[in-house]
């Protein structure tokens, strides 16, 4: 089973910054560097990062990398932030083809998307306006199966950090649209909330949320096993 792993931000594109000048970015690659670890050594695992280094890759090119080698699962982390420094907690979402769950994940979702306009290349007007059969069929159990993955992984993120949302959140975020690939975003934190930079900035708190990640994939596979097929690569 092939697990991509999306470590949010990178290069000219920080992300969110605390207060105490903590970089998004750095968190994110961090994060996942200790989850792709987790997955690495799991004999029925194998792992993408699909950034291992401080550089910026585009939205689209993170979904066509999970894509080329047949990811059974997608996870993008980033560390979330507000106008208010008290937010607080874990947020994990999913797709959304019908508008965002809440104001705050749509806006979220704006800002997310955003991230191509800092890395040079604005891909959504490129895009043709253009809907096959296929991905009208597909995209609505990508979304099923997304937000099952996301509750398992929900469910294990409740265990290290309070959760801002108590089910998975929905929002038309552009790494998550893989039609194929069940794909989740996870908010691990947030970066500005002073108390949870401090967090973020430990290594053993991102261990522990990269492990409960990692618990999650376990749990969704255990009850949602992937289909039998070929080995890439």
């Amino acid at each position: 089973m092939t697990i991509a792993i999306d470590a949010g931000h990178g290069g000219e594109d920080p992300g969110a910054t605390g207060r105490r000048g903590t970089h998004e970015k750095a968190v994110t690659l961090s994060v996942a560097r200790r989850l792709a670890a987790l997955i690495a050594a799991d004999s029925k695992m194998r792992v993408l990062l699909t950034r291992d280094g401080d550089y910026y890759v585009k939205l689209a090119e993170r979904v066509q990398k999970a894509q080329q080698v047949h990811a059974d699962l997608f996870v993008s982390i980033h560390a979330d932030a507000w106008v208010r420094s008290d937010a607080r907690g874990s947020t994990v979402f999913a797709l959304s083809e019908r508008g965002a769950s809440s104001a705050a994940a749509a806006a979220l979702a704006r800002h997310e998307n955003d991230s191509d306009l800092i890395g040079g290349v604005n891909l959504t007007k490129y895009e043709p306006p253009v809907r096959s059969v296929v991905l009208d069929l597909l995209i609505p159990r990508q979304i099923d199966d997304s937000l099952r993955f996301g509750g398992a992984v929900l469910h294990e993120l409740e265990h290290v950090n309070r959760l801002h949302r108590a089910r998975v959140e929905q929002a038309g975020f552009a790494v998550l649209k893989a039609p194929d690939i069940p794909s989740i975003l996870v908010e691990t934190a947030f970066i500005s909330n002073p108390d949870e930079e401090l967090r973020l900035r430990d290594e053993a708190y991102q261990t522990q949320l990269a492990q409960a990640i990692y618990n999650g994939i376990q749990r969704y596979f255990e009850r949602n096993p992937p289909p039998a097929r070929s080995p890439v690569g």
